[in-house]
């Protein structure tokens, strides 16, 4: 046992089974934990693992100071739709080579600007030969987990240490060298919900819109969701270890569109605010997880689901992993606005959502999820029997995300405008 003087008041520490106890002056007690010691439950068998649900009646039936002392991890899931995302191929050397200007796979451009046989193709990206839109990226993707052939075609300009010009052949991720996902913004820390008050059905990312608010779509697992359940990301940094797709992956950056000044509600973003950038061995995922997806008249996106550890360090990391459904709330947009700055309707929470009915200037309106929570509970329980098992060690970020971070729009310049 430790005593301790700060500025403020005297502090008593001791550790007692992993747990470093600090009973405050005011007799307040105060518990934390390593992700080293977690790890070393979880090396031993020991680790008491929950899912975002579990957690949720185990706060409700014990209340925090007690709960704190009985579960080390709590695992998360989400899956819907994540366009923000694509994979990195390494084709391999041709005989004579080539070094690929443009790709093609599955009729579907990938970007080649790397080196000579490497290319990224996007999940949204879709022919710029037939038209079609309901067909794209996340399909070739989505192809190539389910383990069959791709169609490459590639052209190039020529040089002498790459001879070649053109080149048509089949893939698959058994002929490919590396093959990885890599995904600029996934997991979006909350969202919008969408709905419609125009006379015409409108088509878009939010799916089908009725018209005259004929319906509300939404696409977050709320109470499941990761980084609503770590809202301020004490946990989750660069290097966080991470189901991704099926298998294991990392978070490697701050997501595009990565902000923090979004209205809050019960300590969570009642926006759109945080996201991260994910990377992870597409060889190691299943189709059950990665999945192409259409939205009618809008274009492709990719289905990708995607899970994550809250080591319960404390006991306010314990009170956020804890939020409920009928505590996270989002805003009410109206899509017949086509502007940035639409102001929202109102605000409501998931519970309400979930009900399948939410009331909008008076009318009852159906809502709908873009996003599956059976599967986001099936990932929550994968994960948690993996740690169980000792499967999936946690993992201390290299460095954690902003605290504070402002979102830009994009301003129309004129050519002579200096910025």
């Amino acid at each position: 046992m430790i005593t301790i003087v700060n500025q403020n008041q005297e502090l008593t520490v001791f550790v007692l089974n992993n747990l470093a106890i600090i009973i405050m002056a005011d007799g307040g007690i105060h518990m934390e934990r390593s992700i080293d010691e977690i790890n070393s439950k979880i090396q031993k068998g020991d680790a008491i693992v929950l899912t975002a649900e579990q957690v949720i009646d185990l706060v409700r039936e014990k209340g925090l100071d007690k709960a704190v002392n009985e579960v080390d991890v709590v695992t998360t899931g989400t899956f819907g739709a994540m366009c923000s995302s694509g994979a990195f191929l390494n084709f391999g050397h041709a005989e004579p080579p080539i070094k690929m200007q443009k790709v093609w796979l599955n009729d579907i451009p990938a970007y080649a600007g790397l080196a000579a046989v490497d290319a990224y193709i996007g999940a949204t990206e879709v022919s710029d030969k037939s038209g079609d839109i309901s067909y794209g990226g996340a399909h070739v993707i989505e192809e190539l987990v389910k383990g069959r052939s791709v169609r490459l075609h590639a052209t190039a300009y020529g040089t002498d240490c790459y001879p070649r010009k053109e080149i048509s052949t089949n893939i698959s991720l058994k002929t490919i060298n590396q093959a990885y996902l890599y995904n600029p913004r996934n997991m979006y820390q909350n969202y919008a919900v969408a709905t419609n008050s125009s006379e015409k059905t409108l088509y878009t990312y939010m799916g089908k819109l009725l018209p005259r608010n004929g319906n509300a779509t939404y696409c977050s697992a709320g109470q499941l969701s990761p980084l609503l359940k770590d809202p301020q990301l004490r946990t989750i940094g660069i290097g966080t270890r991470i189901f991704l797709g099926g298998g294991i992956g990392y978070v490697s950056w701050e997501g595009t569109q990565y902000k923090t000044n979004v209205p809050m509600k019960n300590d969570v973003p009642a926006a759109a605010a945080r996201a991260l950038a994910v990377i992870g061995d597409l060889k190691q995922m299943t189709p059950e997880y990665i999945e192409a997806l259409y939205f009618t008249k809008y274009g492709t996106s990719l289905g990708v689901g995607i899970g994550v550890p809250i080591p319960i360090l404390d006991k306010d990391v314990l009170k956020a992993a804890a939020i409920t459904d009928s505590e996270i709330y989002a805003q009410v947009l109206d899509y017949a606005t086509q502007s940035r700055a639409r102001k929202p309707e109102k605000l409501v929470n998931y519970a309400e959502l979930r009900s399948g009915k939410i009331e909008i200037g008076g009318k009852e309106v159906r809502t709908s999820s873009l996003s599956s929570y059976h599967k986001a509970r099936a990932i929550a329980n994968t994960l948690k029997k993996w740690i169980e098992k000792g499967e999936f060690l946690l993992t201390e970020p290299v460095e954690l995300m902003p605290k504070e971070q402002v979102q830009r729009g994009l301003e129309i310049r004129s050519p002579e405008e200096v910025i």
